[in-house]
């Protein structure tokens, strides 16, 4: 009902462009004019209302973003444009190595530490499994992972997370050895043997 009545209504009552990007029950509105984007939030709320919900407001923002938004708030002495989470990543106002304009997304600070935990907690819960059954079901996980995350100009973002859990894989293969630690060069040894998938792109935005 929000894509067919903001297609029907708003977007007939905007002055300027506007568009609705959805998944699930989370949304980002885009608009051409600010009072386009202050009249939506208003119409918004009380469109909820009819159907007993609200709006999150600690998931609510309104920012200026766009290809013409740095240039903005330089003149007006306010800094780099406001990013915003979506769908676990953080979008922000960019340059590409030609030094046009363009989005670029990383892995969200908050999804980041989500995934690790629950990755760490499932390590832990999996620990005492056949080392090569173990690698193979990790490698699947992380190929998860960087399928999903694996997007242009987010190669610091799966990156860290494969060195984190790789990390972390050393850190239970040692609590579940009974005899002497493993150092890093005998894990080192066993990466040889058993390899984790190394992170890739594979998502290329702008080809």
């Amino acid at each position: 009902m929000l894509d067919l009545w903001f297609t029907v209504k708003i977007k007939r009552e905007c002055r300027g462009e506007a568009y609705l990007i959805r998944y699930c029950d989370d949304f980002v509105c885009f608009f051409q004019y600010k009072e386009d984007a202050e009249a939506f939030y208003g119409k918004l709320i009380e469109r909820l209302r009819k159907f007993n919900l609200e709006i999150a407001e600690e998931k609510t923002k309104s920012i200026e973003f766009g290809r013409f938004a740095e240039e903005r708030r330089n003149n007006q002495g306010d800094g780099k444009p406001e990013t915003f989470d979506f769908l676990g990543f953080t979008h922000n106002c960019s340059k590409s190595k030609n030094g046009k304009f363009r989005v670029k997304r990383k892995t969200s600070r908050k999804k980041f530490k989500v995934k690790l935990k629950s990755f760490a907690k499932w390590l832990y819960q999996n620990m005492h499994t056949e080392i090569g059954e173990l690698i193979k079901q990790i490698n699947a996980k992380l190929v998860g992972h960087y399928r999903y995350y694996g997007v242009t100009d987010n190669s610091n973002g799966i990156r860290a997370f494969e060195y984190r859990i790789r990390r972390k894989l050393h850190e239970i293969l040692n609590r579940r050895s009974q005899k002497k630690s493993l150092t890093w060069e005998g894990f080192a040894k066993l990466e040889a043997r058993f390899p984790l998938v190394k992170a890739r792109i594979y998502v290329n935005i702008y080809c």
